[in-house]
């Protein structure tokens, strides 16, 4: 299946895409709201509400207020590489908050105080029960699904200091949808790519992670409780911006584009912030 969560006239609804129609699932304001009910696939796969089109579709954030986003960092070989960096014994680990979610098609902001704001295309990784210490042989039963997500840096603020929060949980700045797709009908392998304007600057398979989606269940579930509609940022490829020479970041009126096959394509427009 396909959960989005869509805006409409009267609030946010979580729907299920059947093609070009998205689906009420009546109760549910958003995904996030959904994953909740421990029978929230039964609930959305007999969901017949109300339905409205794919086409110009105004959506939200996939999981619009997770209780928690956890972010890797240094996942790809290839990222790993182009920042002089060794490959880790263990995750980089940092948190965004829900504040900094925009959804797949709004408008990406350009802070007024940051100068070097820069792409970072990621495999999403969607909680959709409950678990501590999790083994990693029982990880696939935790994840609901997966999404496509920009984790976009202001990279001035994140290398103020050794610890990397300040430069990735900017406000309206992380797109993330346009779809849960659930387990399965996604396994990680297939391309991600970011564009710039229609160039491409970032295009690796998702299956050359250093952790997998499943360790990284069992790894973070190991520190803290996870829990349905929590996110897992499970790091970005090289091809960024701030490791091209000469270094390369968002300016006001470009297009960023994320796509990850099997999961759809974040399409987000650089505005100022007001």
């Amino acid at each position: 299946m396909k959960l989005l969560t869509l805006r409409t006239s009267a609030g946010t609804v979580a729907v299920r895409q059947d093609g070009e129609t998205l689906t009420e699932i009546p109760g549910f304001a958003d995904v996030g709201a959904l994953l909740q009910d421990p029978s929230w696939e039964t609930a959305a796969q007999a969901a017949s509400g109300a339905t409205h089109p794919l086409d110009g579709a105004d959506l939200a954030a996939v999981v619009p207020f997770p209780g928690k986003i956890i972010c890797v960092g240094h996942n790809y070989r290839n990222h790993i590489k182009e920042m002089g960096r060794e490959v880790p014994e263990y995750p980089t680990l940092f948190a965004k908050y829900a504040e900094s979610l925009i959804g797949p098609n709004d408008d990406l902001a350009l802070p007024q105080e940051s100068d070097t704001v820069d792409w970072e295309a990621e495999l999403a990784v969607v909680i959709g029960k409950q678990g501590r210490r999790i083994s990693e042989a029982d990880a696939a039963d935790h994840i609901a699904g997966y999404a496509v997500l920009n984790d976009v840096s202001m990279r001035d603020y994140q290398f103020r200091t050794i610890q990397w929060l300040q430069g990735k949980t900017w406000e309206k700045s992380t797109p993330f949808g346009p779809a849960l797709v659930t387990k399965d009908e996604f396994t990680a392998g297939p391309l991600m790519t970011s564009e710039v304007d229609g160039e491409v600057q970032q295009s690796t398979p998702t299956s050359d992670l250093v952790f997998t989606p499943e360790f990284l269940v069992s790894y973070i579930s190991t520190i803290i409780t996870l829990n349905p509609g929590d996110v897992i940022a499970t790091g970005t490829p090289g091809g960024v911006g701030h490791a091209q020479d000469p270094k390369r970041y968002l300016q006001e009126g470009q297009i960023l584009v994320t796509t990850i096959e099997g999961l759809g394509q974040l399409k987000n427009r650089v505005v100022k912030e007001a």
